[in-house]
């Protein structure tokens, strides 16, 4: 296997740049997901990684080794595709070991290993089947074997669960990184999908506009985050934006949001500069309490979700919706007002213009 660097990568479509000085390090035998919004250039950047796209400025090298104008079949690396892209006329078998057949691999061996990645994917009922015989996760699989069978030192995944059922992608969620804690392998996860991302990765690249918003371990990326971006993309449902104002400084300083509630800071953050900003609370740090507490935030009931083993609460205070998370069971109904108490020595400050947290 082999480790990623990307440097200072630039990549233009004629007059419009889509990536712009991107440098990420993607250790040896990690899985690293690349997430975003549609049209944040992690795709882009995937397929330049795998030889797809050229170039414009900057290195990418795999292994130590600057790969900028080497072919894509010298690289070592094997990409799973959105669509599959099986051959519909070959069997399960011949799809899997088409890539060692072009590399005059000897008959043996194609054998050999083929069936020693149908047993990994619990394939091996299914080898002379054609992809048409097959379900959206068995046709998954073969195209995971299919890059198994060439032992390459990267894995690249575009995406490769987003045409199957959700019951079917948090299955292959597991089978994904349960493949890849079995082979020691370095991959390379391209996603839209944050739960994707925060139960498969060991690294997180949040990108956004063909920049680095942010890049760490999953739980780091959720509890401090850098940006009002990061914070409210990662996690779901989503961190709570409050308006207001810091107000005074030093340890008397507090929070003061425009519906009136007032946040005294902890952990130090008494040295925010004072003026306008936004505080970030996570739904599942807020406490059902009673009204006219200290520090309570009045709401509104709108919608209410149970999913069983929580209770998704959506309300409003005003023009200012807040999302709230119960692991108990509350009867609550749309229209009722219930009262919030955040733990205060979980919310963010974020700058109110520029978006980045104050520290």
């Amino acid at each position: 296997m082999a480790s990623v660097q990307i440097r200072s990568v630039v990549k233009t479509f004629g007059s419009i740049e889509v990536l712009h000085g991107v440098d990420i390090e993607i250790p040896d035998q990690s899985f690293t997901v690349l997430v975003g919004p549609s049209g944040c250039g992690k795709s882009t950047l995937l397929r330049m990684i795998a030889g797809l796209e050229e170039i414009t400025a900057g290195e990418i090298a795999i292994g130590g080794e600057v790969v900028n104008r080497m072919p894509p079949k010298q690289r070592d690396i094997a990409m799973v595709f959105q669509n599959y892209a099986l051959y519909p006329h070959m069997t399960v078998f011949d799809n899997m070991g088409f890539s060692l057949q072009l590399a005059k691999v000897d008959a043996d061996a194609i054998t050999q290993k083929v069936k020693a990645a149908a047993a990994i994917l619990n394939l091996d009922e299914y080898l002379m089947r054609y992809p048409r015989q097959l379900s959206g996760g068995q046709r998954q699989r073969v195209a995971m074997g299919r890059a198994i069978v060439r032992d390459p030192r990267v894995f690249l995944f575009d995406e490769p669960l987003s045409n199957l059922d959700a019951k079917l992608r948090v299955q292959m969620r597991t089978e994904i990184r349960e493949l890849h804690q079995r082979l020691n392998s370095t991959s390379v996860y391209v996603t839209h999908d944050q739960i994707e991302a925060m139960t498969m990765a060991d690294q997180i690249v949040v990108m956004r506009e063909g920049h680095i918003e942010q890049a760490g371990a999953p739980l780091q990326l959720y509890d401090d985050p850098d940006n009002i971006f990061v914070a409210t993309f990662i996690g779901s449902p989503a961190m709570n934006m409050l308006n207001g104002t810091i107000v005074g400084e030093g340890n008397g300083a507090y929070f003061e949001s425009h519906h009136g509630a007032r946040f005294a800071f902890r952990n130090g953050t008494g040295a925010a500069p004072a003026g306008p900003a936004l505080c970030g609370i996570r739904p599942e740090h807020f406490a059902l309490t009673d009204a006219g507490v200290e520090n309570g935030i009045t709401m509104d009931v709108v919608v209410v979700e149970p999913t069983g083993a929580e209770i998704l609460v959506i309300g409003r205070n005003g023009e200012q919706e807040f999302q709230a998370v119960f692991r108990e069971r509350h009867d609550f109904r749309p229209g009722q007002q219930i009262t919030l108490q955040p733990r205060l020595d979980k919310i963010l400050l974020f700058d109110d213009q520029s978006g980045q947290r104050i520290r």
